[in-house]
């Protein structure tokens, strides 16, 4: 096992982590939603914001694992913050000459994979990082270190408008000057609601809604203002061998295939309802106002439309489609158009059917 060293201007990074006055701090939820968030997005078992202290690392929030701190001798993110521009991503630490041997991989919890995105102060320090971890090995794609760098700048802007709170609450400044802050302070939390909001609601590969947005549209489209049930249809889409493409021309191919019916999908469905990536390889049209005939037409345009996509080799998706019915709830809606799609793959694959 290689220590992580200490950064030339360790004196000056502690100074800069104390000012925060986070350590030894109780939980908060703000820090566990992004964590929750984070590990969501990199799909895997745990995640944590870390924070580096002379000797130790320590958690504010952590998932997957129950623990409040560890040696920094141990640690990844004692690595990490040595490259504070870059994410540390280790794929496999079995293969890592520096963490082959570390007690986390050879025991509890047994990390194998590990990508830590350094948490960096306004003066450009590193105080910990935002990372995610797996008890076994996997890749990160360009995608989600991009979204779980976006989530460790949202960690630090929590830590600041933490600072700025406790700043206020420290000093008590004239009224006005109070008045002034506590406005700033509410736009920035404001600012950082919103985006979490979105984030949430966000597949972060795709850019399309993901299955919580969806649940919450889909509630919407089957019912009027005047609490009247609405005429809508669901489509389940699935790409067709989507495994074969993983397997054969690679995961980064598969995420290429995925973002460009993420596009189409939403060019289609634009001003006419909405596309969600509904998980995996599967995605969900939503057609309010739209009869069974006319939503059956609309997705095999889409069928064809996905066949002509210039990938360089075929891909196909298979479509089942249902129509809400009075007094029915989304899920079985959805279920219908589920069984459609498992009646289309069945049949052929590269085909739409509808549910009775």
């Amino acid at each position: 096992m290689i220590k992580p060293d200490k950064p030339a201007n360790e004196a000056l990074r502690l100074e800069a982590l104390y000012r925060y006055r986070i350590l030894d701090s109780e939980r908060e939820r703000s820090f566990d939603d992004l964590v929750a968030i984070a590990k969501a997005v990199c799909g895997t078992t745990m995640a944590a914001v870390t924070l580096i202290d002379v000797e130790r690392q320590w958690f504010k929030s952590i998932q997957g694992i129950d623990a409040a701190e560890t040696l920094r001798s141990d640690s990844m993110c004692g690595h990490a913050i040595l490259q504070p521009q870059e994410i540390m991503v280790v794929e496999d630490a079995l293969q890592d000459v520096r963490f082959h041997d570390n007690p986390v991989v050879t025991g509890d919890p047994h990390v194998r994979f590990y990508a830590g995105a350094p948490l960096i102060s306004s003066d450009g320090l590193p105080l910990g990082t935002l990372c995610v971890f797996d008890a076994r090995p996997q890749h990160l794609a360009s995608d989600k270190a991009e979204a779980l760098a976006a989530l460790s700048r949202q960690v630090m802007l929590v830590m600041e408008l933490r600072r700025f709170a406790l700043d206020i609450q420290k000093h008590m400044l004239e009224r006005d000057d109070y008045e002034r802050l506590l406005s700033d302070y509410h736009d920035l939390l404001l600012a950082q609601n919103a985006d979490l909001a979105e984030q949430s609601r966000t597949d972060a590969l795709t850019g399309l809604p993901n299955r919580r947005a969806l649940a919450a549209a889909l509630g919407e489209a089957v019912v009027a203002a005047d609490g009247q049930a609405r005429q809508a249809c669901v489509a389940l889409v699935d790409i067709d061998h989507f495994k074969h493409i993983n397997d054969f021309q690679g995961h980064a191919t598969g995420d290429r295939v995925l973002a460009e019916l993420g596009a189409l999908l939403r060019s289609h469905f634009a001003g006419r309802g909405m596309a969600a990536r509904y998980g995996g390889e599967e995605f969900v049209a939503l057609m309010p106002d739209v009869d069974l005939r006319t939503a059956e037409l609309q997705c095999e345009f889409l069928r064809v439309a996905v066949s002509n996509l210039p990938l360089g080799f075929p891909v196909t998706i298979s479509i089942g489609v249902a129509q809400h019915r009075p007094g029915e709830t989304s899920e079985q809606t959805l279920a219908r158009a589920d069984a459609a799609l498992y009646r289309a793959k069945g049949a052929g694959r590269n085909r739409v059917e509808v549910a009775p």
